[in-house]
């Protein structure tokens, strides 16, 4: 009977490695787990372990690379479905939409690779060893 009640979802409890993985934030349980360990993930404001319990409600915050969000676990699926599918387990708040998108702006106003990123060439080279004679003979 309980076997039932676990492939609805729809009061139960699950653990929070295997919600972020069906939730599709991390390609693998594994790559789930070494994040919350990390303390890339919080629940509820706090570090949690994998095996923390969630429910509808609760907070997520995660680091996924340079972007930060933060979820409200609207539902649990045991299973890792599409990702239409999965954005139904979730609803990123408002004040998190807003900081990630001035966050990618700022990010998008930075030079990629400064100017001149590649290896001196020999003319280069030498002005270089040039210069950093005239300057050690000070």
């Amino acid at each position: 009977m309980s076997s039932d009640a676990g492939k609805n979802g729809a009061d139960e409890r699950m653990r929070l490695d295997k919600w972020l993985w069906a939730a599709r934030f991390y390609k693998t349980r594994a790559i789930a787990k070494q994040a919350i360990e990390s303390g890339k993930v919080a629940l509820d404001g706090a570090r949690s372990k994998p095996s923390k319990e969630i429910e509808p409600g609760s907070q997520i915050r995660l680091r996924q690379g340079a972007d930060e969000k933060t979820v409200i676990v609207k539902a649990l699926s045991q299973q890792r479905r599409g990702a239409p599918e999965a954005q139904l387990l979730y609803e990123e708040t408002a004040e998190s939409v807003k900081n990630r998108l001035q966050q990618v702006e700022l990010r998008k106003s930075q030079p990629r690779h400064w100017p001149g990123a590649t290896r001196p060439n020999k003319k280069q080279r030498r002005l270089i060893q040039r210069f950093k004679k005239g300057t050690s003979n000070d």
